[in-house]
């Protein structure tokens, strides 16, 4: 099997197995899926925490005003007592004023915020360090395991307005939206090898040959910008250690220009009479007081 490591800059994404026979036009869409879909459980990561602390998403109208201004404008938010979490809820106020501030108790806040950092652990960027390769059939498992700890705590659903609600309805509006740059299409987006493009309408094995045994550092971006930036030679651990010996033979080298010119007279080789010494026994006396 061909290992492909996915990067982003000088980013490590995932691990993705396949084969030198594979369809460009299939890869490339496959990769996209599963780039995107990290993407998705990064943003429900932070809107299930959210959740857990705060309670669902207030309507548009409402977000963003104090109590004072939601009472003198008789703004109601109708899904208050609609999505009301398992078990209860607990007062605790929103800062952002996103929030309705009915947050799940303790228990049930556990359930969504164990579920999400599984989710997360299974969609890691640390696993490329454990080599070990990521598929979108691991992504969707993930993204039902969230979907279930949400329908667990809120048996009723969420606003259709809530972000969570939205991200897994793929609704979601990303505009303005940090990270939004880095979610790609599949129908454009670019796979690139060594400097080149690998296109699609051709196979793999078109640009590496048929070693199955194949492991390639990949990069996937946008149509348009261009071929991404090669890979540096050293890891920057590597370059640490070469800076550092780099370092130590100049220290070396400032001592050997300081020393006097006779300082090597000093050594016991130098000494014209060390070997008649040694023929007497004169050698290795210590004087003391």
């Amino acid at each position: 099997m061909v290992k492909l490591h996915i990067k982003r800059g000088e980013e490590s994404l995932f691990l993705y197995e396949t084969t030198c026979s594979v369809e460009l036009s299939e890869l490339i869409p496959e990769l996209v899926r599963i780039s995107n879909g990290r993407l998705k459980i990064e943003r429900l990561n932070y809107e299930i925490e959210e959740l857990a602390k705060h309670g669902p998403t207030l309507p548009p109208n409402m977000q963003g005003l104090t109590d004072d201004q939601i009472s003198d404008l008789r703004l109601k938010d109708e899904w208050e007592d609609k999505c009301v979490p398992s078990g209860g809820y607990v007062e605790t106020t929103d800062p952002m004023s996103r929030r309705n501030g009915r947050a799940p108790k303790d228990n049930m806040a556990e359930v969504l915020n164990r579920t999400r950092q599984e989710a997360m652990a299974a969609v890691s960027k640390n696993l490329v360090k454990t080599d070990i390769c990521l598929t979108m059939e691991k992504v969707k498992d993930a993204l039902d395991q969230m979907r279930g700890s949400v329908m667990i705590v809120y048996p009723m659903g969420l606003p259709p307005h809530d972000n969570i609600t939205l991200e897994f309805d793929n609704q979601e509006d990303l505009s303005g939206m940090q990270g939004s740059l880095q979610v790609l299409d599949e129908g454009t987006a670019q796979l690139w090898w060594a400097g080149k493009e690998l296109q699609r309408g051709k196979k793999l094995q078109d640009f590496i040959g048929k070693n199955e045994k194949t492991k390639l550092v990949v990069k996937l971006q946008k149509k348009g910008q261009g071929a991404p930036a090669r890979e540096q030679v050293f890891s920057e651990e590597e370059r640490k250690h070469m800076m550092a010996h780099a370092y130590r033979k100049q220290e070396e080298m400032k001592k050997l220009e300081n020393a006097e010119e006779d300082a090597y007279l000093n050594s016991a080789w130098a000494d014209p009479n060390s070997l008649k010494r040694q023929f007497h026994g004169l050698g290795n006396f210590k004087w003391r007081p």
